[in-house]
């Protein structure tokens, strides 16, 4: 899993807590007003779900990450009419997308090296897009027809999607690798770990 420095990690034991997070992050988007959106994404907005369950029978613990990205869609500067710093938003939008397009095009046509490094979005989203992950594109479009260039083009983008394939598999530990798991994530963090702990 991909870990941010300086990130929090915050518990929610029930959906209505889960959900006053994703408000609370919601709130860190930047947006802003342009011809062609009222309310325009100026950032992409990234959730990471841990989901840990233990079997109590067996103390079989499975993990699982869900991450739910919303990414800014990329923009025509003559068509906003976008300010000098909306322009300036838009450049690194567009830089990240085309990033995220270098990235799915390696993972989709298999190839080798995949350039993850080459944006912060990538660096983000790679435990979501390659090696044990399924990933799903929904594609937010317009009917309009003066638009019809940006849904061709979006459509067209989340196509490739489609085409990576990996070999998702169940993250899955027994009892006792789970239990020095929590020993490491201890000392990690300074804390004191009983000696019944490390045998």
């Amino acid at each position: 899993m991909v870990f941010v420095a300086g990130s929090v990690t915050k518990d929610a034991t029930s959906a209505n807590e889960l959900f006053q997070l994703f408000e609370v992050g919601s709130l860190n988007r930047h947006t802003a007003s342009t011809k062609m959106n009222a309310e325009s994404s100026r950032s992409h907005l990234v959730f990471g779900v841990i989901i840990e369950t233990t079997n109590l029978s067996n103390g079989q613990v499975v993990k699982g990450k869900l991450s739910l990205v919303d990414l800014a869609g990329s923009e025509r500067a003559a068509k906003t009419g976008a300010s000098a710093e909306q322009l300036r938003e838009a450049q690194s939008i567009n830089k990240s997308l085309s990033a995220l397009g270098d990235v799915i095009s390696a993972l989709s046509s298999e190839q080798a090296f995949i350039p993850y490094r080459n944006n912060k979005l990538t660096m983000l989203m790679q435990d979501s897009l390659g090696g044990n992950a399924k990933t799903l594109m929904f594609v937010n479009i317009s009917p309009a027809d003066y638009n019809c260039d940006e849904t061709v083009i979006s459509l067209t983008y989340a196509s490739r999607v489609k085409l990576i394939t990996n070999d998702a598999q169940k993250n899955s530990d027994n009892k006792e690798i789970a239990r020095l798991k929590q020993v490491i994530a201890k000392l990690k963090g300074g804390e004191a770990v009983e000696d019944e702990e490390q045998d």
